[in-house]
């Protein structure tokens, strides 16, 4: 089977790495093929399209993945995942999509709320012999308000740096084996799970 991905990051951004290496944990064997789009205006706009073009290159099906709130939302609206996914919905009936196996994936928050969920894996990630660090257990980390900001906050008590979601968010996830009992209360990511 062949996977689709389309996502509101660059070419090697952490959206797409961190769903990339947990789908390959998920559905090992399986082809997956990314589409990036930069930010979240471009993927409302432009991933039917993008989708159309994935499931004549052959994908079996198609997840379009966006974070609820980006790192830089637009000042005007408040993020609303209805809006959003009704803007997607009608692009792609407007590409004929209706009843595809296109499955749609609002990350609630951030990306870093499916990280929160693995404290285990923040924890090994951040500790050194000398050094252990101990990460809070998050039993909602979809509520989490800002968990970019909250998974810097772990990166500066540990070590003093700031956390660049680019280069460590799936550094974090690779840290320790997957749990994906916790990763799963993030209903967002269970939402993925459950449409690969």
């Amino acid at each position: 089977m062949t996977i689709g991905f389309v996502f509101e990051c660059g070419p090697q951004g952490a959206d797409k790495l961190v769903c990339e290496y947990l789908a390959s944990q998920l559905k090992p064997g399986e082809n997956f093929i990314s589409r990036t789009l930069d930010n979240k205006l471009r993927l409302l706009e432009e991933a039917p399209s993008v989708v159309k073009k994935l499931l004549t290159e052959g994908c079996d099906r198609v997840l379009i993945v966006w974070d609820l709130r980006p790192a830089w939302p637009d000042k005007k609206d408040k993020p609303c995942r209805a809006k959003e996914r009704q803007t997607l919905l009608d692009g792609l009936a407007n590409e004929g999509l209706q009843g595809a196996p296109v499955f749609l994936v609002c990350v609630e928050q951030e990306l870093e709320s499916w990280l929160l969920a693995s404290d285990h894996a923040i924890s090994a990630f951040l500790s050194t012999d000398a050094h252990p660090y101990q990460a809070d257990r998050v039993r909602k980390p979809d509520r989490v308000r800002n968990p970019k900001a909250v998974m810097n906050n772990h990166f500066k008590a540990a070590r003093g740096a700031r956390y660049e979601d680019y280069v460590h968010a799936v550094k974090v996830l690779k840290a320790a084996a997957v749990d994906w009992r916790r990763l799963r209360r993030s209903e967002s990511f269970a939402r993925f799970e459950a449409k690969l």
